[in-house]
């Protein structure tokens, strides 16, 4: 059987929550934690090839990358392009 490769560019934001790590695609909406940030980096590296080797073996990587904004050029994927990322004050009043 003929193996392939696949090479992506995915961004990933990790934030803490708590006493947690959060590893988080938005590109593939797939996140991960864990006690530590380099644990929760591996863990999101193992998550998103796992998913992205279910996805191949399931014969649907295209249709999924597709429904989630990603384009395929040439013979490489490219994941939507984040524009910003920021914090946004915003102040409610409720009763």
């Amino acid at each position: 059987m003929k193996k392939s490769s696949l090479k992506i560019g995915l961004p990933i934001t990790i934030f803490k929550e708590g006493k947690s790590y959060v590893a988080y695609s938005p590109a593939l909406d797939l996140s991960t934690s864990a006690s530590t940030y380099e644990k929760a980096q591996s863990r999101f590296l193992d998550a998103t090839k796992l998913f992205i080797e279910e996805l191949i073996e399931a014969g649907t990587l295209e249709q999924v990358l597709t429904g989630l904004g990603w384009q395929k050029v040439k013979t490489n994927w490219q994941p939507p392009v984040v524009v910003s990322s920021y914090t946004q004050p915003i102040n409610l009043l409720y009763a």
